[in-house]
Order: structure tokens, then sequence, then C-alpha cells
């Protein structure tokens, strides 16, 4: 038989540990979210820098490309031989 003594210490130690777990998860969990946000805002940053190059690299090639599709509303037959010509 065990004396009352024991059973609480052995009580106040399972609480104590079961505390000390729940609290502890919380702060990991937290600092698992945090850096999870983190790393999600500098992939949208990159993902928006990405975007940024892709859309000026249009724009240039859209100023300096020539349309070679005599369907397309751009079509010009005289840069398209004056092309050809070089």
């Amino acid at each position: 038989m065990v004396s009352p003594a024991v059973n609480v210490v052995r009580y106040t130690a399972l609480a104590s540990g079961i505390v000390y777990g729940v609290v502890h998860r919380k702060t990991l969990q937290d600092r698992f979210d945090a850096h999870a946000a983190e790393k999600e805002v500098q992939l949208r940053q990159h993902w928006l820098e990405e975007a940024k190059k892709a859309w000026a690299q249009k724009q240039l090639q859209s100023k300096d490309s020539l349309v070679t599709d005599p369907d397309a509303p751009g079509f010009d037959l005289e840069a398209l031989l004056k092309s050809y010509e070089k």
C-alpha cells in the first residue's frame, strides 16, 4: 500500500507534466505559425518580383518585337520585309 503523500507527489508530477506539455506545445506552435507566415510573405514577394520582371520583359518585347502573323491586328508587311532584308 502506498502512502497518501506519495500519491499526492505522483499526481502533482503528472498534472505538472501535462500543463508543461500543453504550454510548451503552444509555444512551439506559435513559433511555427510565425515562421510559416513569414515564409508565405517572402514567397508572395518573390512571385511579385517575378511578375514585375516578366511584365517588364513583355513590355520591352512588345516594343521591339515584329509581328509575323498576318492575321494579327499589329501585322506590318513593310516592317516584316525590311527585317528579312537584314
